[in-house]
C-alpha cells in the first residue's frame, strides 16, 4: 500500500482551513537568533500557534534543542490545543527549515496525522492567501498521548556503531563544513564528518521555486552521494534540525530513517569521536 506524502500543498490546506479536527502549527525557528515568536505575531496562516523549537526541550542535556521527555512533549502539545489525533499540518517561514524537526518529533511522540506544508509561509503568501497578525485567542487545552515510535531517533552509541557497517550516515550540513574547509557556527566543535558518512546538503532537495522534489528527482538526490535507500539510514547535522529535511524527503520516498538527535553538536564537541577532514 502506498504510503501518504509526508507533505500538504498550500491549495490542499488553505481547501481545510476550518476543520474542526485541523491544528495548524508554526515552527519557525532561526539559527542567527532571529525572533520566531515576534514574527508569529506579525504574520501568520489563519488558526496558527507557535512551537517554541527550543522550549520544548530537554534543558538538562546541554546540547541544543535535544528532544523533551514524551511527558514534557505531551504537555507542551496539550497546551497548543493539540491531541495525537489530530490533523496536524507544520510550517515555517523559511520555508523549508525547521517546520520537518517539529514534524518528525510530533511523529515520533505519536501524532497519527502530521504533515509539512510545502513551501512555508513564503508559499503561502507568494499566492496571496490570507495571514493574520496579532495577538490570538488562547487555544483550548487538549491532552496529547505520547506513545514514542521506536527506530525515530539514534543517540551517539547508535551512531558509533553505524560507522562498523550497522547503517548508513547521510549528514545535511553545506559541503564545506562537512569537509572542514568552513568553521562550525557553534564554537568548541571540531570541523570534519564522520568516517564513512555521506554528505547531502538539504538545500539540494529542494527546487527553484523552495518546494521539494519529488519522485525521480528526489530519489536521484540521494543515489548521486551513493546512499542505497533499501539499507538502514541515519540523517544527521549540526545539531538535529536540518537531518530532518533529509528524513522527510526519505519519508516522502517512503524510507525510513533515524535522526541523529545530537548531530555534529555533539560528535564534533567530543575528543573520543573519530572525525575526518577532506
Amino acid at each position: 500500500m502506498t504510503q501518504p506524502s509526508p507533505l500538504i500543498s498550500t491549495a490542499d490546506l488553505a481547501a481545510r482551513l476550518g476543520d474542526p479536527s485541523l491544528r495548524i502549527i508554526d515552527a519557525s525557528w532561526h539559527l542567527d537568533g532571529r525572533d520566531a515568536s515576534a514574527e508569529h505575531l506579525e504574520a501568520r496562516i489563519p488558526g496558527a500557534v507557535w512551537f517554541d523549537l527550543e522550549g520544548v526541550s530537554d534543558h538538562s542535556s546541554p546540547l541544543p534543542h535535544m528532544l523533551p521527555t514524551p511527558d514534557a512533549f505531551a504537555e507542551a502539545a496539550g497546551a497548543l490545543g493539540v491531541s495525537e489525533g489530530d490533523t496536524v499540518v507544520v510550517y515555517d517561514t523559511a520555508g523549508l527549515f525547521s517546520a520537518p524537526r517539529v514534524w518528525w518529533t510530533f511523529r515520533l511522540m505519536g501524532a497519527k496525522d502530521v504533515r509539512v506544508l510545502d513551501g512555508g509561509l513564503p508559499r503561502w503568501t507568494a499566492e496571496g492567501r490570507t495571514v493574520e497578525s496579532g495577538a490570538a485567542t488562547a487555544p483550548t487545552p487538549a491532552l496529547f498521548t505520547a506513545t514514542p515510535r521506536t527506530g525515530d531517533v539514534a543517540d551517539l552509541p547508535t551512531v558509533l556503531a553505524a560507522l562498523t557497517g550497522d547503517a548508513q550516515i547521510v549528514d545535511a550540513r553545506p559541503e564545506a563544513r562537512f569537509r572542514g574547509e568552513a568553521a562550525e557556527p557553534r564554537p568548541g566543535l571540531r570541523s570534519g564528518h564522520m568516517p564513512g558518512a555521506l554528505n547531502l546538503s538539504f538545500k539540494t532537495l529542494l527546487a527553484e521555486d523552495g518546494l521539494m522534489l519529488r519522485g525521480e528527482a528526489l530519489s536521484a538526490r540521494f543515489a548521486d552521494v551513493g546512499l542505497d535507500l533499501e539499507g538502514p539510514i541515519i540523517t544527521s547535522c549540526g545539531s538535529g534540525v536540518s537531518a530532518a529535511i533529509l528524513t522527510l524527503a526519505l519519508a516522502e520516498l517512503g524510507r525510513d530513517s533515524a535522526v541523529y538527535d545530537g548531530s555534529w553538536a555533539e560528535w564534533g564537541g567530543r575528543d573520543d569521536t573519530p572525525v575526518v577532514v577532506g
